[in-house]
């Protein structure tokens, strides 16, 4: 059995970030890292792969290369977590025990939460940037025309804006390869908005407009019929009946039970359910209800764990009523090293608070984008240093050379060495 002062759970983003600042603050901490990948991807730029505008290749670096030095890496898997006992039960590598947990695993596709859509996942004409970016750039080459369905599920989601980014880049596309004037491009999705921001969301409401989009709100995804090429939506607000009345001709949409419309695709591109991992939900680490149920029980503002003080949790895995970005891990990490360093100094967590800030840069074409940067209950939270000169609630050129070129080097070269 091996022994670990501060054990972190994950290699991802919020992992390693974690373990490089720990590092950096104190050398003499040990630390290891509990993470089975080899590779290690820059995820962001997934959504600019499935455009064609950026490589997939280049978002793939080795793991080996970022875990820090003097970090201890358990090349293995977590199947089991006993808090009580501070235990982690491995794969390969037997239990491991802990003074300090950071749990930090991410979260994981769960397409067979969607009935039918592990059949078609990433085959044909449906495709998900979330799971293979290149066969989404496939899909919009070979498209000729009819009902480009995007979509998103009803539980959280990585980047919560990454179905709509896609959305529009494919309706620039389709102007430019000359197919838009036979092309209904269609956004459906569980939301009541666009977006929850207003101040964003105005600006999006107007492209949505303005580029003949057609939204519909409160569509929830519940089965796909690949034989078909259907999507089938529950209706979830509360006015079913007169809505059915007035179904969308342009789409083809029908009824299909008491609170469902079914709408025909010609490409789908869809954002899969998503949850954390078997051993995270299935532990006593997890919330067991609520609308943070199966991820793990933090206090929201110093991410330590509301019932087991000896662990902290950041990123996708956390139950953080916030956006699950790595912008979001950038300002979560420090905090939790702050308040993990402290409490290892005094018994007493520190008072280093994450205030819910996230950041979602909304690509809307090939040289534009919103960056929409917003803290807890959908608050505008825009960094000055940026807002000053540029107002990041309108597309904005400099805004995309920021995601395409600036955003990259910052997350390779300073926030995985704990420098940002």
């Amino acid at each position: 059995m091996s022994h670990y002062q501060i054990l972190i759970i994950g290699g991802g983003t919020a992992g390693i970030t974690v373990a490089a600042q720990l590092r950096n603050k104190d050398k003499s901490l040990q630390v290891a890292i509990l993470e089975p990948s080899e590779k290690h991807y820059y995820q962001p730029a997934w959504t600019l792969v499935g455009a064609g505008t950026y490589k997939f290749e280049d978002t793939e670096r080795s793991e080996a290369r970022y875990i820090p030095k003097g970090v201890t890496w358990v090349k293995d898997k977590a199947t089991d977590l006993n808090p009580e006992k501070n235990t982690v039960k491995t794969v390969k590598s037997g239990d491991l025990t802990y003074d300090f947990l950071v749990l930090a695993p991410g979260l994981i596709m769960a397409p067979e939460l969607l009935p039918g859509l592990s059949e078609v996942m990433d085959k044909g004409v449906v495709c998900s940037n979330y799971t293979n970016p290149n066969h989404t750039w496939e899909v919009l080459q070979n498209f000729k025309g009819g009902n480009a369905v995007f979509t998103q599920p009803t539980t959280p989601i990585k980047c919560g804006g990454a179905p709509q980014k896609i959305m529009y880049m494919a309706e620039e596309y389709f102007r430019r390869s000359g197919v838009r004037d036979k092309t209904k491009v269609v956004f459906a999705t569980p939301g009541t908005v666009i977006f929850g921001v207003p101040d964003f969301a105005k600006t999006l409401t107007k492209i949505i407009a303005d580029r003949d989009i057609i939204l519909k709100t409160f569509y929830a995804p519940v089965k796909i019929d690949g034989a078909k090429q259907e999507i089938t939506f529950k209706y979830i607000k509360d006015d079913f009946n007169e809505y059915s009345k007035k179904l969308d001709a342009r789409i083809m949409e029908k009824m299909s039970g008491e609170t469902e419309i079914t709408i025909h695709y010609d490409m789908l591109h869809i954002a899969p359910p998503q949850q954390a991992p078997d051993f995270v939900r299935n532990s006593p680490i997890s919330m067991k209800e609520g609308p943070g149920k199966g991820w793990v029980d933090v206090d929201i503002n110093t991410l330590q764990h509301l019932r087991f003080p000896n662990v902290f949790s950041l990123g996708d895995v956390a139950a953080l009523p916030t956006a699950k970005t790595g912008a979001a891990v950038r300002k979560q990490a420090p905090v939790v090293v702050g308040n993990l360093i402290h409490l290892m100094k005094t018994k007493k967590v520190g008072e280093m608070k994450y205030e819910g800030y996230s950041s979602c840069p909304l690509v809307t074409g090939y040289s534009k984008m919103v960056l929409a940067e917003f803290k807890y209950d959908n608050v505008r939270d825009s960094d000055p240093l940026i807002s000053t000169f540029v107002d990041t609630s309108k597309e904005q050129y400099s805004m995309w050379l920021l995601k395409k070129y600036v955003l990259p080097r910052m997350y390779w070269d300073m926030m995985l060495r704990g420098r940002a």
